[in-house]
């Protein structure tokens, strides 16, 4: 019985830019009598789920979770069956798995199968075997597959060229096959890797193997070039939009008034002439014709708004024809940006800002879910509708793991969000998190709540560490508002300098906002955070007390 299993996709566009091309090995157990449906039930959950992940995900994420759901699948199988937890004789197999995206190898390996680089005439091995060697006779694997009800997967991610080799086998060809022979073979240019393949497989039997016998070899031919995220979203062949005034029809829209119009672009209220819907329609301004990177941050939005499905996040209706230009189409909102409403109501209740933050923050947590940052939360980038319902619009300056990991270029960028509620840690030069936005977020409580800025402008100007260190944070609580000391704790925490300090999620800091949490309940309120201004004040006071009475003394003196 054949307990190996292999398999290679290489998906059409736009999937083999977004996700890549995937290759994969198994190898089941000798001592159990199903491990074979093991190693073929991973190899095609992984070849077939893997590319029905989001296009947002990063390759790791994609890969673990779909790892991890082949696992909790085995293992069940097993325990079914009857088997208990009989890992010899259950579903168990390795694997050992690889993604080449853009110019990047991704590797997840569970067991002992392996995968390999050639590097001139010798191999260099990219995966650890997990067994335990116990004689020369014996040993045994202390990782697999379906043995355990949760796996540790092994992640590895290096740079490829176009020229290089690797090599993915089972332990039947490598224990019998020297890696100087798979190497010389391999670099063989003349022959089909088919056939090379086969001559390898050759030597392990000559060689007395007894197992079953796997290899695969792969070739990198070419690497993309220019930017993946640029090929994503399709932008660099569409020309810019002209000048758009209503009733104009165009492109199947027709232009009823502008919404809204900045330096980067304009936004006018259209009617798809097919069934008469509303929806938004966004053109880049002129004026960023020749900013490539700007308009491929603008082609993102629409992107990324059709793969986020939450009430609280700007969605964008499916694209029903051909585009001659670039612009975005997403829903159209009737309401106003939170910046609007924090211009009419000055002094909220504290009841209305926890409903606006929370809204927001599940929002959030849809963007966060499929490893999308926002990266410029603020009141603009808000919208409230008739309703009530709080919505997340303004994509411009997201990023997304999965384009990030193909786009070789996506950590040159500026700070691409508006600098009042931007986290310190942009300023430093370091990437972001979700801390980031949560900090964004606190940014945004703290002002519906006190009109002003936790830290004023000083965040912006402090680019070094030590610049940092100085900020202070300037206390929600005030003569001229009552606001409870926990919930200005929960604020402080939200926006602290340090992305390690503030809350790790952003549940964490919704639920502060509504219960007292000891930690900032307990904590006094120093009159320096409180008041700054009658802390000075005070000041002031005693020392000219003092000064008064030091004269007083010095008057009385003979």
């Amino acid at each position: 019985m054949n307990q190996d299993f292999h398999g290679v996709l290489q998906p059409d566009q736009p999937l083999l830019t977004s996700k890549g091309i995937a290759i994969a090995i198994a190898d089941g157990i000798s001592t159990s009598r199903v491990s074979h449906i093991a190693s073929e039930s991973v190899v095609k959950s992984f070849l077939s789920d893997y590319y029905s992940t989001s296009e947002a995900w990063s390759v790791k994420t994609s890969a673990q979770r779909v790892i991890a759901a082949a696992n909790s699948w085995l293992h069940a199988q097993t325990r079914r069956s009857g088997l208990g937890e009989d890992m010899d004789g259950g579903y168990v197999c390795t694997l050992s798995a690889m993604v080449l995206k853009s110019t990047t190898a991704h590797i997840f390996h569970v067991g002992d199968s392996r995968i390999y680089r050639v590097d001139g005439t010798s191999l260099e091995q990219l995966t650890d075997d997990h067994r335990v060697v116990v004689s020369s006779r014996q040993s045994y694997l202390n990782r697999a597959l379906g043995a355990e009800r949760e796996v540790e997967i092994d992640y590895y991610a290096f740079p490829v060229a176009a020229g290089d080799l690797f090599v993915l086998a089972t332990d039947g060809v490598y224990e019998y096959v020297s890696s100087q022979f798979i190497a010389e073979a391999v670099q063989d240019t003349t022959a089909d890797l088919d056939e090379v393949a086969h001559r390898i497989v050759r030597e392990a039997l000559e060689n007395g193997s007894p197992d079953n016998l796997t290899i695969q070899l792969v070739r990198v031919e070419q690497v993309p070039e220019g930017e993946a995220a640029e090929a994503l979203v399709r932008s660099g062949d569409l020309p810019l939009p002209p000048a758009l005034t209503p009733p104009a029809v165009f492109d199947g829209f027709r232009i009823i008034r502008p919404l809204h119009a900045s330096s980067r672009s304009q936004v006018f209220l259209a009617a798809d002439t097919a069934d008469e819907s509303l929806v938004a329609l966004k053109v880049p301004s002129t004026e960023f014709r020749a900013d490539a990177s700007h308009l491929r941050r603008f082609a993102m939005e629409e992107w990324i708004a059709r793969r986020i499905d939450n009430v609280h996040v700007l969605g964008a209706p499916a694209n029903r024809r051909k585009r001659n230009f670039l612009y975005v189409v997403t829903e159209f909102v009737e309401g106003q940006t939170l910046a609007q409403w924090m211009a009419d109501n000055p002094r909220p209740d504290l009841e209305r800002v926890r409903d606006v933050v929370e809204q927001i923050a599940r929002g959030l947590q849809a963007l966060h879910r499929k490893e999308v940052l926002h990266q410029d939360l603020r009141p603009e980038n808000i919208l409230i509708d008739r309703a009530g319902t709080v919505k997340i619009i303004d994509f411009g300056a997201a990023r997304v793991a999965g384009i990030a990991e193909a786009d070789d270029r996506s950590h040159e960028e500026d700070i691409l969000g508006t600098v009042q509620y931007t986290a310190p840690e942009y300023f430093l030069g370091e990437g972001g998190t979700a801390r980031s936005d949560i900090f964004s977020l606190g940014v945004i409580a703290y002002q519906m709540l006190t009109g002003r800025l936790p830290y004023g402008t000083a965040v912006s100007q402090a680019h070094s560490r030590s610049a940092q260190r100085k900020l202070r944070y300037q206390s929600a609580c005030d003569l001229h508002r009552t606001i409870p000391a926990w919930v200005d704790g929960a604020l402080e925490k939200a926006v602290r300098v340090d992305p390690r300090r503030r809350h790790a999620e952003l549940s964490e800091f919704t639920h502060d906002l509504r219960h007292p949490n000891a930690e900032f309940a307990a904590r006094p309120q120093p009159l320096l955070e409180r008041d700054p201004v009658l802390f000075w004040k005070a000041i002031s006071l005693l020392l000219s007390l003092t000064v008064a009475i030091l004269a007083a003394l010095l008057a009385l003196q003979p």
